[in-house]
């Protein structure tokens, strides 16, 4: 006899998913990114200082406010980086932390705890001035 699963076999659109994150787009990046490709090197490596710092403040901010059950979670938020492209993902990346999404965005059965979109958005009004000060540091 075969076995049924709970939820009446119903699978969310995201079960399967690779990596459980916010996506945020920043408007005119492209152009952002073509003068900074006219900028000298010492310019753009201040720019990624400062996205690198900001990235790791979304990830402590994560890490103080979501939820710990094992603490899974917490210790596996983690920021890819692409300096070529300026670029910073943070996010779970391991198969495991697909429930991630599940805390983040909630469930019909379960309330949303998000942890990631808030830090992003506290975090977002720290960037211009850490932008700033790396760009000051880096040009004389």
């Amino acid at each position: 006899m075969a076995r049924r699963r709970r939820g009446g076999g119903r699978r969310s659109p995201r079960a399967g998913a690779r990596n459980s994150g916010i996506t945020v787009t920043i408007e005119g990046l492209p152009e952002l990114r073509q003068r900074l490709e006219e900028m000298p090197t010492e310019v753009k490596a201040a720019c990624f200082r400062a996205l690198k710092e900001s990235a790791g403040a979304v990830i402590d901010g994560t890490k103080g406010r979501v939820k710990v059950d094992t603490g899974n979670l917490r210790g596996s938020v983690k920021a890819r980086y692409e300096n070529a492209r300026l670029r910073a993902e943070v996010g779970w990346w391991d198969r495991d932390d697909r429930y991630a999404i599940w805390q983040e965005f909630g469930t019909r059965k379960m309330p949303a705890r998000p942890s990631l979109g808030p830090a992003l958005e506290e975090e977002k009004q720290h960037l211009p001035g850490r932008l700033r000060q790396e760009i000051r540091r880096a040009l004389p």
